[in-house]
C-alpha cells in the first residue's frame, strides 16, 4: 500500500474532515460531537493561511489525517490540532514533524525564539501519545467535559441574586462589554491569550453566534461584573462557551445565577442536555461550581506542551 497523500487542507475538504473527526468521536467518546459549520469556521479563519498551516492525509480516497497550526498569540505560543486514525500512527507522525516545523516558522516570524507549543487531546485519543513522548511532548494540564440534563419542568428561570439583574447581549455596544468582561475575567487562567476585539468575534463565531444566548449581569455596586456566552448550533447538545465573572464580584453567586439561567433557557428550547469544559485546575472554584449544579464529567481532555528552538 502506497503512502497516504498529505496535502494542504481547502475549504472542499471540510466535509470529509468532519467526517474523519466524528468517526474519531466515535472512538474516544462513543458519539459523533463534530459539526460542519465547526470546521469550516477553522479553515476560513482570518490568521489561517491554508497553504502553509494545514494539512490532510488521503489514502485511497479517504481521509484519514487532519492537522492545523494557530497562532493564537503573536509570540511564541502557537496552537495546534493533530487527528488521525489508529491504524494510520505512521502518516501520523509525518503530520506531526510537519506543525512541529510550521509552529516553529510561526514563532520565529512573530520574533519569538522558541516555539510553546499546546496541542489538546482526548484523554484516551486515537493518537499514539507514545510518539508525542518520544519527541519531546507532556502533559501540562487536564480539562473535564462537563454534562447535565436538563428538563423545561425543572430548570426554571432562577430568581437572581439581590441587587443583580441580567441581561442579553442586544447590540454593538453589549459585545464589546462582554468582549471588555471576557478579557479581565480570564486574564489569569492557564494558557490566556488575550485578544482584540475583531480577533475575538472571529474566536467566538460571531457570524453564526444567537447573540440572545449571550447574557451580562450587572450589580447594583459594580455595574457590569459577569458574563455567559452559550451556542445552540451543535446537533449533540447545548454548549456553554464561557463564564466568567469579575475577581472583585465572585463569591456573590453570579456563576451560578448565570449557569442555571443558562439551563433553563437550553430547556425551554427542546434541549435535553447540556454541556462546558473546564480547567481541572482553575483556582476559581469553577469545577466545584459546576458540580454544585448537577453538572458531571462526560470526558477529559488533555493539554499537551512542547518547547521548539
Amino acid at each position: 500500500m502506497s503512502p497516504a497523500l498529505l496535502r494542504p487542507a481547502a475549504l472542499t475538504d471540510a466535509p470529509a474532515i468532519t467526517e474523519l473527526l466524528n468517526e474519531i468521536d466515535r472512538i474516544e467518546i462513543g458519539r459523533p460531537e463534530t459539526d460542519l459549520h465547526e470546521v469550516e469556521a477553522d479553515l476560513k479563519h482570518p490568521d489561517t493561511d491554508l497553504e502553509h498551516d494545514s494539512w490532510v492525509a488521503v489514502e485511497d480516497g479517504r481521509t484519514v489525517a487532519y492537522g492545523l497550526v494557530w497562532d493564537e498569540s503573536g509570540g511564541e505560543r502557537v496552537g495546534i490540532d493533530h487527528y488521525v486514525l489508529p491504524d494510520h500512527q505512521r502518516t501520523g507522525l509525518r503530520l506531526l514533524t510537519a506543525l512541529e516545523a510550521r509552529a516553529l516558522a510561526k514563532a520565529r516570524a512573530n520574533g519569538a525564539g522558541r516555539a510553546v507549543v499546546h496541542l489538546h487531546l482526548n484523554a484516551r485519543p486515537t493518537t499514539d501519545t507514545a510518539l508525542l513522548t518520544a519527541r519531546g511532548w507532556s502533559t501540562v494540564r487536564r480539562y473535564h467535559v462537563l454534562h447535565r440534563p436538563v428538563d423545561p419542568a425543572r430548570d426554571l428561570p432562577p430568581a437572581p441574586p439581590p441587587g443583580v439583574r441580567v441581561r442579553a447581549c442586544a447590540g454593538e455596544a453589549d459585545r464589546l462589554r462582554v468582549h471588555e468582561l471576557y478579557q479581565a475575567a480570564f486574564a489569569g487562567h492557564f494558557d490566556f491569550q488575550p485578544r482584540d476585539y475583531d480577533r475575538w468575534l472571529h474566536t467566538v463565531g460571531a457570524e453564526r453566534l444567537d447573540w440572545s444566548l449571550v447574557w451580562i449581569a450587572e450589580t447594583d455596586d459594580l455595574g457590569d461584573a459577569g458574563f455567559l456566552l452559550a451556542r445552540d448550533d451543535r446537533e449533540a447538545l447545548g454548549w456553554i462557551r464561557n463564564i466568567g465573572v469579575l475577581g472583585e464580584a465572585r463569591g456573590r453567586g453570579l456563576g451560578a445565577f448565570l449557569l442555571r439561567h443558562a439551563f433553563a433557557e437550553f430547556a425551554a428550547r427542546g434541549r435535553d442536555t447540556v454541556g462546558l469544559g473546564v480547567d481541572t485546575e482553575n483556582a476559581t472554584g469553577a469545577p466545584r461550581l459546576y458540580g454544585r449544579n448537577g453538572m458531571t464529567v462526560d470526558h477529559a481532555v488533555d493539554t499537551w506542551e512542547t518547547v521548539l528552538t
